[in-house]
């Protein structure tokens, strides 16, 4: 069996970069991949403005118990004019400072009468003033290339006059399930059968990383109808994913029948428990990836080792999950022969190192603990851990952005 970490960098690198870009509006780009890096082509803001609802004033006239006349109401939008010596103008939040203008008393702070004004508390020189490139400034880059766009680059691109953005083109994932003993969720079921849940969960689970989950098949326990499913989705696709039939059984048909197409396979089971039962495959020129049956098997490997594949090919500038530490609560020792990775919640992630809670069934079949988890959790293989001790984990939130 290979280990883990050396299945995790052949998966990351098992696939190609994207070369094929479009653009796209703004409005459509959400989760998808930046192609080109921004420069910025304009300061932001792009001059100085009023932080607060209040009063522009130069800090040099101040003077406590005295008054100013106020010379001009200036609205967001509006030009100001420049500042007479001994006034102010009142501003509003985003209104353009003055020329001559190097303070503003926030409207709590001042007592209007008779168009003059009354400062009640001592301003500090440049208070409440945003000043033009403190957010951004011309000529950087604002967001690299290889990054998923989400609401926060969205609104930089926006603040920068971008209708539209470079992306690259969508990556098209093959789904297939296999399994005579798997019912489609809303159809009748025999005794003898379950629910198909992998469909599902992998189809959500490749939508949130910002690929499209093409096509979704299933295919009974016969070479006949994998072999269909196969030549319609390596014909489609960019990258298959299998689920079940990886194993030895009598009826797991999904590696011979790769290899009955010209297939090769690259790696076959993984020193990792749940998740054993792994296979890469490439077939057309494309790559496949066997998952385990197991949906909890299946879930942990996707998050794992899928991931990153997908995070390559969809040309993303990191691939890999971060590394954190935290200390372990339960009440037994861990540890076995493979490399475990436990479904826990993280707590605590402050200043102080969190605190990781494993799931009280770590059972293969328990499909509630993925519901329920936040991080997956890494005890070596051959070790014995225990209560208090300091273990590495993954967050699921990120495993799976």
């Amino acid at each position: 069996m290979l280990d883990f970490d050396t299945a995790q960098s052949r998966l990351a690198a098992a696939g190609p970069a994207p070369t094929t870009t479009q653009e796209v509006p703004l409005t459509e780009c959400h989760g998808r991949i930046l192609a080109q890096s921004v420069t910025a082509t304009l300061d932001l803001p792009p001059s100085d403005n009023s932080a607060m609802d209040g009063y522009a004033i130069r800090h040099a006239d101040y003077q406590a118990g005295g008054s100013l006349p106020i010379q001009q109401r200036c609205y967001a939008g509006d030009t100001p004019e420049a500042l007479e010596p001994g006034k102010t103008i009142r501003l509003y939040t985003g209104s353009v400072m003055p020329e001559g203008a190097d303070t503003v008393v926030m409207q709590e702070n001042v007592t209007e009468a008779n168009e003059q004004i009354t400062i009640n508390q001592a301003p500090t020189k440049g208070s409440h003033v945003r000043y033009q490139g403190e957010d951004v400034r011309a000529n950087t880059e604002m967001i690299a290339a290889g990054t998923k766009l989400d609401a926060g680059e969205i609104a930089l691109l926006a603040s920068q006059g971008m209708a539209t953005v470079t992306v690259f083109a969508s990556l098209k994932i093959g789904l297939l399930t296999t399994g005579d003993e798997l019912a489609q969720p809303g159809q009748p079921r025999t005794p003898e059968q379950i629910y198909n849940s992998n469909s599902p969960m992998l189809a959500a689970l490749i939508a949130r990383l910002g690929a499209k989950p093409h096509r979704v098949l299933h295919a009974v326990d016969t070479p006949e109808a994998i072999t269909k499913a196969f030549q319609t989705l390596l014909d489609e696709c960019d990258l298959v994913l299998t689920v079940g039939g990886v194993s030895v059984g009598d009826k797991d048909l999904v590696k011979p029948t790769i290899e009955q197409m010209g297939g090769t396979m690259d790696l076959w089971r993984v020193r990792m428990k749940p998740g054993r039962p792994v296979a890469l495959a490439h077939a057309q020129n494309k790559p496949i990836v066997c998952l385990p049956g197991n949906p909890v098997s299946a879930y942990v490997v996707f998050a794992l080792l899928v991931a990153p594949l997908i995070r390559t090919m969809q040309g993303r500038h990191t691939v890999l999950p971060s590394t954190r530490y935290g200390r372990l609560a339960t009440t037994r020792t861990l540890g076995g022969s493979r490399e475990e990775f436990l479904r826990v919640r993280v707590h605590g992630q402050s200043d102080a190192m969190p605190t990781i809670e494993p799931h009280t069934d770590q059972g293969s079949a328990i499909i509630n603990s993925l519901a329920w988890a936040n991080a997956l959790a890494r005890v070596p293989a051959d070790s014995s851990i225990a209560d208090g001790d300091t273990i590495t984990f993954y967050e699921l939130a990120e495993c799976l952005a």
